[in-house]
């Protein structure tokens, strides 16, 4: 399902991977998140996400009362607070994602698939 607005000049439709990048480029902004995650079937390993796969590490869903869901698979810094990081990552994406599509949000999910020193 897409994201939808109306005005009084038509409809408004988003794609939800538009939603997925913009999410994900606000996501790496937080501190202590390394990027995106993504669990290789192949191996069993799981893979740091380059820049531009970032939408392979996060999956939104849009429900019949047009209000968007959020599952992060992030990748967080050694040593740094695992509760604090995913408290700034729900407030940052949030805000940014309501503001950018003016659409609601009604979960952000966060699964925490790995850890990484930062040199």
């Amino acid at each position: 399902m897409k994201g939808k607005m109306s005005n009084p000049m038509g409809d408004v439709v988003i794609d939800t991977a538009v939603i997925a990048r913009y999410a994900g480029l606000s996501a790496i902004e937080c501190f202590g998140i390394v990027g995106m995650a993504m669990l290789s079937v192949k191996d069993g390993f799981v893979k740091l996400l380059k820049k531009d796969s970032l939408t392979r590490g996060i999956n939104v869903s849009i429900d019949e009362d047009n209000k968007i869901t959020i599952d992060f698979h992030v990748i967080i810094a050694y040593g740094v607070s695992i509760k604090t990081v995913s408290e700034n990552l729900i407030e940052n994406v949030k805000y940014k994602v309501e503001e950018y599509t003016g659409i609601e949000i009604k979960k952000i999910n966060i699964f925490v698939d790995g850890v990484r020193v930062i040199d």
